[in-house]
């Protein structure tokens, strides 16, 4: 089965993104955190899933999973999935 993993950048995003939201309701907060992990759990099974980059240098192996309000970059390899970065749809992906 592939492996899913994270890197720094992307777990300051998932801190930030429900942090952000913590403030004004908790709740969905969690529902936000769960939605997430359960979006990325699926790429182990699909790692194709998820929207092909075209900016990006080989666009079949960096995509973008949507997940509710929320996106996901991620770079599949061979055995591995690399989530890359989080962010909610309204930010600016140039600012992470």
């Amino acid at each position: 089965m592939i492996e899913v993993k994270y890197s720094p950048e992307s777990i300051e995003d998932l801190q930030r993104v429900v942090e952000f939201v913590e403030v004004k309701n908790p709740f969905a907060a969690r529902r936000i955190a769960i939605d997430l992990q359960e979006g990325v759990s699926r790429l182990k099974q699909f790692p194709h899933i998820g929207l092909p980059v075209i900016k990006a240098p080989d666009p079949e192996k960096i995509r973008d999973l949507y997940v509710g309000d929320y996106t996901v970059r991620y770079l599949i390899n061979e055995y591995t999935i690399y989530i890359l970065r989080v962010w909610h749809n309204k930010e600016n992906e140039k600012n992470l």
